[in-house]
């Protein structure tokens, strides 16, 4: 059904969830986007209904070998 509209720009928040009490911390998406921003990235999300799309961008290092 895609995030409500009034939830989206709380989804990022440190202990905001939607579930239950007792199942979900409301951790995980804070933890990746400091994990992300750590390595001077950025992650964003776009939600409408039926479907829902986060996108991470981080900088490529040009003088990392290509394997």
């Amino acid at each position: 059904p895609g995030i409500a509209a009034d939830v989206l720009p709380r989804i990022f928040d440190p202990f905001f969830t939607t579930k239950p009490p007792g199942q979900g911390t409301g951790l995980g998406l804070d933890m990746a986007r400091r994990l992300v921003r750590r390595y001077h990235g950025d992650i964003s999300v776009e939600s409408r209904p039926g479907l829902t799309e986060f996108r991470v961008s981080l900088l490529a290092d040009k003088n990392a070998p290509v394997s």
